[in-house]
């Protein structure tokens, strides 16, 4: 890119020479109305959710390049569908800029979003852009998922195990690391390599989604005593509840808990998180870093505990049952060796906006 392209501003083309440029990363058969048509699969339910981004609160470019701004973003999304049991159909984007912003940085946050939609089949299909005096992204995504296999917050029951799908703490430790790089002088090159891509680049487990419908599927058949060739669904009679733990682990299951009338216990030694943390960090550290750190962007499921430990056995490494739901309220951190005493969880302990 030459230098006259690569300062080209925002401002200098206009929005619909930005436009225009921009309609690259989106199929050409579905954009260039005033909405774009998505069909659903017969019997699926539509799922629709947004996020909003802003420069400095959520990205910056200290610690984010626009390729990983744009993945993180499109992220975000994915992962709240996988939250729903959902699979993606596509997204729309809303980008507020000033006038000043370079066009190869609005290019690059598209082509970082592009990158991760693509690993999952999905595009960009329509948005906005506007003038703002800040950096601002709001994306859209839009979703199926048959009803039975919704997956609400709602949904769990005293007795299930909680299954986290991966380690915790890994991101807030790259933001740490990029904000911060002499923290990491003791770490390996790919110790360090590795925590900050789960900050730049997380994965939302999608991926869980026909893992936990397959174990589902074959308890049932077993239940009811069925040949191999016959079909049964039961997916609506073992429910499953659950969220994304872009906010904390422990944010996610405080929620989880609320919605569905309950309490549990987390178990303090049954919390994964990655083992660079072990030389590290010290458990406080780690352990704060879990809870409270965020944008892992894994799964919290709760569900009945033969499901939970096939469930964990199928992902391997990094997933784990890390508590149970028990009557009552109250959100217990317990320690079964007895080293730390029981200490009750609650919102205030993460991030929430507007929290003074």
């Amino acid at each position: 890119m030459n230098s006259e392209l690569s300062s080209l501003q925002v401002k200098d083309i206009g929005e619909q020479g930005l436009l225009e440029r921009l309609q690259r990363f989106c199929p050409p058969e579905i954009i260039g109305d005033d909405a774009a048509v998505l069909e659903t699969a017969p019997g699926q339910s539509l799922v629709v959710t947004t996020d909003v981004l802003v420069d400095g609160v959520h990205f910056s470019n200290l610690t984010t390049s626009p390729e990983d701004a744009g993945w993180r973003a499109a992220a975000a999304n994915l992962s709240d569908l996988a939250a729903m049991g959902a699979s993606p159909l596509g997204i729309t984007v809303g980008l507020g800029l000033p006038g000043e912003v370079r066009v190869s940085w609005v290019e690059r946050l598209y082509q970082g979003m592009t990158e991760c939609l693509q690993k999952y089949n999905t595009s960009i299909v329509g948005g906005d852009i506007v003038r703002s005096p800040v950096t601002t992204l709001a994306i859209t995504a839009f979703g199926q998922v048959h009803p039975s296999q919704i997956i609400r917050r709602s949904a769990a029951v005293v007795g299930d195990a909680i299954v986290v799908t991966g380690v915790h703490g890994a991101s807030h430790a790259g933001l740490e690391l990029l904000l911060h790089p002499e923290l990491g002088k003791n770490l390996k090159d790919a110790e360090r390599t590795a925590l900050i891509r789960a900050h730049q680049r997380p994965q939302p487990r999608l991926d869980v989604l026909p893992i936990l419908w397959k174990i589902f599927d074959s308890q049932s058949k077993i239940q009811v005593g069925l040949e191999a060739h016959q079909r049964c669904d039961l997916k609506s009679k073992i429910p499953v509840a659950g969220m994304d733990s872009s906010d904390g682990l422990a944010d996610a299951i405080i929620q989880i808990c609320r919605a569905s009338g309950v309490g549990a216990v987390l178990e303090r030694r049954q919390i994964p998180v990655p083992k660079t943390f072990n030389h590290w960090l010290t458990p406080e550290q780690a352990l704060e870093y879990a809870l409270y750190g965020g944008e892992d962007f894994e799964l919290v499921l709760c569900l009945p505990q033969d499901l939970a430990s096939a469930l964990v056995q199928h992902l391997g490494e990094g997933a784990a049952i890390a508590g149970s739901i028990t009557a009552g309220s109250t959100v217990l951190l317990h320690d079964e060796q007895k080293k730390f005493p029981d200490q009750v969880l609650n919102l205030s302990q993460g991030f929430q906006h507007f929290k003074s």
